[in-house]
């Protein structure tokens, strides 16, 4: 006989439709899982590697520069996905916020089961806790045992909830408080910690957000006896955030009167090497006098809400110029950068005062330490022990500076300069020691090594200290910065780390002790743990509180064994000791469990609830 024909068979079972709100929801819900925010998680730290690897324009432009132009063929892939400037492309700004609604849509219903849950008794007591992975039966010693297990759960940190079942002829008063039961929890640290630790980082990303929007970093040097005030006109570079304007800068000036640099001397693998760098300076603030204060490597000055770090020094000998008539065109410290562990430094000086046209440019390189030999001039030393300033020059128009426009301090644009020349027609270069001076090409005038005679004899006239008119004096580079996310943002990782240590090793448990009297008019006690995942403290856990309570052995079962006696003594009397010896698991046992397959559904419930 055939089977008869189903209306529709053969036909493809058609799928109900989300529809716009059930595909939102849905959508929603993916995002929100904690699978989804562990994957973001990783994808923003995957996402962070190239800016540790390929050199950043808001770290180091100069360094962008020549990547650019050693690899030419990579370099515009890498623009173009935005690798010199990661973490403001477009791509890392989006992991940035999924992550972050990610772990608020994850985080913020835990917390209100969690509160829920701190603020909720202890579930009630089982019906049957010989079921429970840890149970003991014992003769209960001393009256009031639900009291004395509440006081000593309560000693050992658990939340408690004691509830006492009244009783007929049990004894007068003393017997209608014997029979009842104890529920205790502890280990909701657990899952706080977990709460916290992604709370954290969700306080991590506001920090960091707040620090990309308004923070601002900027970049001077200052030689020794000059300062700066917290202008951006006055900074050499300012990267500032995406809400922060030049108004926004609270009024602070600093100035440097000293900077002392200690090098290693001795004769060694070390030789040379820094060992410790002191810039002195003076700040003024308004509505204040001004202070002294230090600046060390590690260790900024606090001034108007910024913090301002020493993070390099170099030297800035002084050049003078004068033109044809003896005028004296330029005179002041000229930083140059240091290019080597022996501060050989290369540098620009750039004369406008002749004007376009007629306008000077030198280059060239500062030893501190000079010795001319087979391999050509070189420093050798760090410290200014023999220093020694190499010059060429250029004259016509120095370009772009002419029109107001921003330029590189330490380059020379020569587009539209020709160099200087001898008598014979060579390149034109000098050695100045310093206090030497020479005579430029073509009666263009005077280069000297330091400030002019007349300016350092009215110094001395002054009394003023030998250092204010020092040929080579040196500079320090500071770093100003303000950030306000930083602190938020170290306080939010030492919550993430306190958390996610809490969340590791707290162990999450229940205990429940049930009093029951017995036959001859004495307390039967069951006493009886789980734990939610390994654990191993609850056997001594449960141990601990049954001897407390116990003063003989009834009945024990460590595994929750369905043969285990629920009353009455055993045969041969009590054991010596109050807690039952925990057997062994054998064969009996896991043939129990095969013949009772519902026991662990039983025990996932009781942990659920």
């Amino acid at each position: 006989m055939s089977a008869p024909v189903l209306p529709g068979r053969g036909r493809p079972p058609v799928q109900p439709r989300l529809g716009t709100v059930g595909t939102a929801r849905f959508v929603w819900r993916q995002l929100t899982s904690m699978r989804t925010a562990l994957f973001l998680l990783v994808l923003l730290a995957v996402g962070a590697v190239p800016g540790s690897v390929v050199p950043q324009l808001d770290v180091d432009a100069a360094a962008v520069v020549t990547y650019r132009e050693e690899h030419p063929v990579l370099a515009p892939w890498l623009e173009r996905l935005g690798f010199f400037d990661v973490y403001a492309s477009p791509w890392f700004s989006a992991i940035y916020l999924l992550l972050f609604v990610s772990l608020v849509g994850c985080v913020l219903p835990r917390s209100r089961q969690q509160w829920t849950a701190w603020r909720s008794r202890p579930p009630r007591t089982p019906s049957r806790l010989e079921r429970l992975p840890e149970h003991r039966v014992v003769v209960a010693a001393g009256a009031d045992p639900l009291g004395r297990a509440a006081a000593v759960l309560r000693r050992r940190r658990y939340r408690v909830d004691l509830r006492r079942e009244a009783t007929e002829g049990a004894g007068g008063s003393d017997g209608a408080a014997t029979r009842g039961s104890v529920a205790a929890e502890r280990g909701h640290l657990r899952e706080t910690g977990n709460l916290v630790f992604h709370l954290s980082l969700v306080g991590l990303l506001l920090a960091l957000a707040a620090s990309g929007l308004l923070s601002y970093r900027a970049q001077v040097i200052v030689p020794v006896g000059q300062g700066f005030s917290n202008t951006v006109a006055r900074y050499d570079r300012f990267d500032p955030g995406a809400w922060v304007s030049a108004a926004d800068l609270l009024p602070f000036a600093v100035t440097l009167d000293s900077l002392a640099v200690e090098f290693e001397e001795v004769v060694g693998g070390q030789l040379g090497e820094p060992r410790d760098f002191e810039a002195r300076v003076r700040v003024d603030e308004p509505g204040g006098r001004a202070r002294e204060d230090v600046i060390r490597v590690n260790e900024p000055l606090s001034a108007g809400g910024t913090e301002v770090y020493l993070a390099g020094n170099g030297y800035a000998p002084v050049v003078t110029v004068t033109d044809a008539q003896g005028v004296v065109v330029y005179s002041e410290p000229t930083p140059f950068l240091a290019q080597d562990s022996a501060y050989t430094s290369t540098g620009v000086v750039k004369v406008l005062g002749a004007g376009p046209g007629q306008q000077l440019g030198f280059t060239g390189g500062l030893l501190p330490t000079a010795v001319i030999d087979e391999e050509g001039p070189r420093s050798i030393f760090p410290d200014k022990r023999d220093p020694l300033l190499l010059l060429t020059g250029f004259r016509g128009d120095l370009g772009a500076v002419n029109d107001g426009l921003p330029v590189n301090v330490y380059e020379l644009d020569t587009t539209s300069m020709e160099q200087l020349t001898t008598g014979e027609g060579e390149p034109w270069s000098v050695a100045l020691r310093p206090g030497d001076a020479v005579d430029l090409p073509d009666g263009l005038g005077t280069l000297r090594f330091g400030y002019p005679p007349d300016v350092v004899a009215a110094s001395a006239a002054a009394g003023a200290p030998a250092s204010e008119t020092e040929p080579l004096p040196r500079f320090a580079g500071l770093t100003v910065q303000h950030d306000p996310g930083r602190i938020p943002a170290l306080v939010f990782s030492v919550l993430a780390m306190a958390g996610l240590v809490a969340s590791l090793f707290t162990p999450r448990r229940r205990v429940f002790v049930r009093v029951l009297s017995t036959e001859g008019g004495g307390a039967r006690v069951e006493v009886a743990g789980l734990a939610r995942g390994e654990d191993a403290g609850l056997a001594q856990e449960v141990d601990a509180l049954a001897r407390a309570l116990g003063a003989g052995v009834l009945a024990g079962s460590a595994s929750g064994r369905a043969g285990a006696p629920r009353g009455g003594a055993p045969p041969g009397g009590h054991r010596s000791r109050g807690v039952a010896e925990r057997p062994q698991r054998g064969r009996g046992d896991l043939d129990a469990q095969h013949e009772h397959p519902h026991r662990r559904r039983d025990l996932n419930q009781e942990l659920r609830t």
